[in-house]
């Protein structure tokens, strides 16, 4: 009987395929224990699904583009006609949704932000925590939107693009630690 644990620690990642499709995963990219990656999920090289997370694409594809960093117990989903599209560089805080919408290069989706069906972040957006990106809308790149409903608070600062600059990196790097975790 398979208890879902292996040598003690937890079982792996569970990531896999049905007649709806089966995922691609760059060599490069890390998907934690405890995460699910099924169907058309396209997974691009140095990005990172941590744990807990959710990868669902059986009905249009989920798109992960480079360095992209998927934390802890992230949500994706499509839908018919609503792909899932995450360009490179982009982080999803913990606990955060994207169903069916797409997120433009560099942005950041703040800690258990939903993003909903055909909604678009643009390049170098920030999503507060806790914001609602209603379906459809559009938030215009470099920019901060918060609320639920959200909307544009302000333009981005100085400070608010090094964090965004600088959180794939860091989360490439814990992945390259967490690879190595031994689990008793």
């Amino acid at each position: 009987m398979d208890n879902g644990r292996t040598e003690g620690g937890p079982a792996g990642p569970r990531v896999g395929g049905a007649d709806f499709g089966r995922p691609e995963v760059h060599p490069s990219a890390w998907i934690a224990p405890g995460a699910v990656v099924v169907g058309r999920v396209r997974l691009g090289a140095r990005s990172s699904v941590w744990y807990g997370s959710v990868l669902r694409a059986d009905t249009e594809d989920v798109v992960v583009g480079d360095r992209v960093n998927i934390q802890d117990q992230c949500g994706l989903h499509s839908d018919p006609g609503e792909p899932v599209i995450l360009h490179d560089d982009v982080s999803l805080g913990h606990k955060a949704m994207v169903h069916g919408a797409v997120v433009e290069e560099g942005a950041l989706i703040g800690i258990g932000a939903i993003v909903l069906g055909g909604a678009r972040v643009g390049r170098g957006a920030l999503v507060a925590a806790g914001s609602l990106v209603p379906p459809g809308k559009t938030v215009p790149p470099d920019t901060l939107w918060a609320g639920v409903p959200g909307k544009v608070v302000r333009e981005l600062n100085d400070n608010d693009r090094l964090v965004l600059q600088h959180t794939p990196a860091h989360y490439a790097a814990l992945a390259a630690q967490h690879q190595d975790v031994t689990w008793a």
